[in-house]
């Protein structure tokens, strides 16, 4: 009775998920793009109840909500299901989307889908060797072979997303990185694209003014036939068409300073819009964030040397998406396991099996340390790049 009483429980909240998923896939996500396929939206919202799930059955864990054997079946029955989606289903609509848009294709989309799956699945089994993510006794068929290649990518994908974003959120919201932009230095990059514009138009004010007078001598129109005739035209008209073949190249040369100095004016107003924010109650708080993100970034980096020391389609769009977003719950729950005392982690770590959470640990310190200092780098370039731009003449 209480193992359908838990059940009711979990398909309750799993429907409720799925629910979300779909309305925030439908208003808020792709809202603006039109995607045809029902079996996207329903792959994108299953993955996001079950990966919700997840973390569900994590606050259960702790709180001690269901019958312990509930919760271990649930949890098996969500990381079968998360699998399933993620190494076959997944992989195999992507495919599939993608030959269907080849028109040479379409015909035998069925055949090269699944000759694209094999080949995927080729490179993720081959992803496992060169880490050591499972003990020698797990067989071939066995779901932790699964879920510690799908950890190993997420991971990855985490510590990408996280390196990122401890240094860009800082860089973004603190009003230490915000360039001094005043009224003066955007009225003078106004004042330089004016004289562009004019400059642009002045000059194809000149080529119409010159086609008009070679029109009216009759050098487009009545050309002279014959031999002697085209000489003569040559040589008559070969000054106008200098003219007008330099003039047009000087255009094009001011069209493109005026597109870029309409994007660094834009900039200017969109930093200026970002000082008058951080001012705001709610812009002092976000550049609060900015600098306890600093510290973390600090921290990890730290914690990092410190271990080593001492030890073309909207639907593939959406799929892709999907896979990611999945790949990342279910890393997330490999990492959480570590951060769990041992009382709560006893279920979780017997439907993982015996993988190697070590790992997962140490590579996600060295991704995140990789993608941290490659983000301040690429930061640090731009915030020097910018202020040369603005004073260029």
């Amino acid at each position: 009775m209480s193992f359908l009483i838990d059940s009711s429980i979990m398909i309750t909240s799993q429907i409720l998920f799925f629910g979300f998923g779909w309305l925030f896939f439908m208003r808020q996500l792709f809202k603006d793009y039109e995607i045809r396929q029902y079996v996207v939206q329903v792959i994108f919202s299953v993955t996001f109840a079950f990966s919700c799930t997840m973390f569900e059955l994590i606050i259960f864990e702790i709180l001690g909500v269901l019958n312990s054997s509930s919760r271990y079946f649930h949890w098996k029955m969500n990381l079968c299901v998360i699998l399933l989606i993620l190494v076959f289903m997944v992989p195999f609509y992507i495919g599939y989307f993608i030959v269907s848009n080849i028109r040479l294709l379409h015909k035998q989309r069925l055949l090269f889908s699944c000759l694209l799956w094999l080949t995927f699945m080729y490179f993720f089994w081959k992803l496992g060797d060169p880490f050591p993510i499972l003990s020698p006794k797990h067989g071939i068929l066995s779901i932790e072979q699964l879920i510690s290649r799908v950890g190993v990518i997420g991971v990855t994908l985490m510590a990408l997303l996280s390196g990122f974003g401890a240094v860009n959120c800082p860089y973004t919201y603190m009003s230490y990185f915000l360039r001094n932009v005043t009224d003066t230095d955007i009225l003078a990059l106004e004042r330089r694209l004016l004289q562009t514009m004019d400059m642009i138009i002045s000059k194809k004010k000149r080529m119409a003014m010159a086609r008009r007078t070679m029109f009216q001598k009759g050098e487009v129109h009545n050309k002279p036939s014959g031999f002697w005739g085209m000489i003569k035209s040559v040589t008559t008209s070969a000054s106008g068409s200098e003219n007008l073949t330099l003039i047009q190249q000087e255009v094009d040369a001011l069209e493109e300073l005026s597109r870029q100095l309409f994007l660094e004016t834009a900039d200017l107003y969109a930093t200026k819009e970002r000082i008058e924010y951080s001012k705001t109650f709610k812009g002092k708080y976000f550049n609060f964030l900015g600098y306890f993100f600093s510290i973390y970034c600090v921290w990890k980096i730290f914690m990092f040397f410190y271990a080593i020391s001492s030890s073309k389609s909207s639907n593939v769009i959406v799929l892709l998406l999907a896979q990611i977003m999945g790949m990342y719950f279910v890393s997330s729950v490999l990492l959480i396991r570590m951060s769990m005392p041992l009382e709560y982690r006893t279920i979780i770590t017997e439907v993982l099996g015996e993988l190697q959470f070590n790992f997962y640990h140490r590579w996600f310190d060295v991704i995140f340390l990789v993608s941290a200092l490659s983000s301040i780098l690429f930061l640090y370039l731009a915030h020097k790049q910018a202020p040369e731009k603005q004073m260029a003449p």
